[in-house]
């Protein structure tokens, strides 16, 4: 049985980029850098960027990693917009709560997600 979430690994192409993506750009905490593992801490999560070893470069599929945007989802899709992140799609309204998905730096799926007001 699982308890919970332990750590996200992300693969990524350039260790150098992601870590500014996810330290700059998405504002979270960098913990610890090295050119083949990074981590991350959002809010608790152990985000590990792993670089890729003769992968396919950003193949489709995959986990996704949803993010709680500290304001509104619109402010934050604005706000990572005006800093050259690509969006794959609109915000999104579910019965279940709002999603806005976008690219890391290394084209893994990321989303915002903001559950129903």
């Amino acid at each position: 049985m699982a308890s919970g979430v332990a750590s996200v690994w992300v693969p990524v192409d350039d260790m150098e980029r992601a870590v500014r993506f996810y330290g700059e750009t998405l504002g979270l905490s960098v913990s610890s850098t090295s050119p083949v593992w990074s981590e991350i801490d959002a809010d608790g999560l152990m985000i590990g960027l792993n670089a890729r070893e003769g992968t396919a470069r950003r193949a489709d599929g995959g986990a996704v990693v949803s993010f709680q945007p500290d304001g509104g989802i619109e402010e934050e899709v604005e706000r990572l917009q005006r800093a050259g992140v690509e969006f794959t799609g609109g915000i999104s309204d579910h019965e279940w709560g709002r999603i806005a998905p976008f690219k890391d730096s290394e084209g893994n799926d990321l989303q915002f997600y903001a559950p129903p007001a």
